[in-house]
């Protein structure tokens, strides 16, 4: 196939594409707009809408549907792709190709590393676990909770002795989540925490990290309280999906029921801003009752 007749077929694609919803505000259009403003252009100028910027919620492709308005209240309650209609037995292109670009993000999020300008700008002290690179990290999970004596040198001299609040931040399985949701959540949970006149310093970042890598540190600096966000598992609804896990004196090999978790922090999600007040309140409550996870729950 040579590259005109795959220019024809990608013609031919997009014109489907404007066919078959035209009367849809998420209809994929022809447009010759600069990419710079949402849209994707190729080498002949024409351009199409970013199609990972149609909001699921309000796509609706069914045709001659009973209650078409029951279905689009239905579709509210969740991103689901539910109402995207077939071509035979396959779903439609823009359904189709909606699908492969989430999918891709999910991935790359995955595979791909945070930002360095993110990093620098944020002040955060940089440390990586002994996974070393991104095969290893995904293959060896005990190694993304461990540390190398220099790394562990380095947190022990970010975090003074006995601090009552350490603040750490991992890439875990998403880098897209830290830099969608870090320089948002991390002057709220400062503020927060000002509000009870408490603060913290320096931060670590943590390179290939795993949840339990807070357990370490927790017992190496004495630390009254440890909050890690984290990048979460990215899916196709979402690549930006950020964590807290907070522990009263985390200690390497305790049970899971002893972290706290906020979860589900993006923007279709609880908000960081919003997160990050919350996460405060929380870690003044842990300091005052000197418990977290169940045990907190419980009391």
């Amino acid at each position: 196939m040579d590259e005109q007749n795959l220019k024809d077929i990608i013609k031919s694609i997009l014109s489907e594409m404007v066919d078959e919803g035209k009367d849809e505000k998420s209809t994929v259009l022809l447009k010759t707009k600069d990419s710079k403003k949402g849209y994707v252009s190729n080498d002949e100028g024409i351009a199409i809408p970013d199609i990972t910027e149609v909001d699921i919620r309000k796509q609706f492709l069914v045709p001659n549907a009973s209650d078409p308005e029951g279905y689009k209240k239905m579709k509210s309650f969740t991103p689901a792709r539910l109402g995207l209609w077939r071509a035979g037995t396959r779903y439609k292109t823009e359904p189709a190709l909606r699908f492969r670009a989430d999918h891709a993000a999910a991935q790359d999020a995955v595979f791909s590393y945070v930002d360095e300008n993110i990093i620098k700008k944020m002040g955060f002290i940089e440390t990586e676990t002994l996974c070393g690179d991104k095969d290893t990290y995904i293959t060896r999970p005990d190694l993304g909770r461990k540390f190398s004596d220099e790394d562990m040198t380095k947190i022990k001299k970010t975090y003074s002795s006995h601090h009552k609040v350490a603040i750490m931040v991992g890439d875990g399985l998403s880098s897209a989540a830290i830099e969608a949701n870090i320089e948002d959540i991390i002057p709220a949970i400062r503020q927060g925490l000002n509000m009870h006149d408490l603060d913290f310093g320096d931060i670590v970042f943590v390179r290939h990290c795993r949840v339990p890598a807070m357990d370490p540190v927790g017992e190496a600096t004495d630390a009254d309280v440890v909050c890690l966000l984290i990048g979460e598992r990215p899916g196709l609804v979402t690549a930006e999906s950020m964590s807290a896990y907070i522990a009263y004196r985390p200690t390497v090999g305790m049970p899971e029921a002893r972290r706290t978790v906020v979860s589900n922090i993006h923007h279709g999600g609880t908000p960081a801003v919003e997160a990050g007040a919350y996460i405060a309140e929380l870690i003044k409550k842990m300091l005052d009752m000197k418990k977290s996870g169940l045990d907190l729950k419980e009391r």
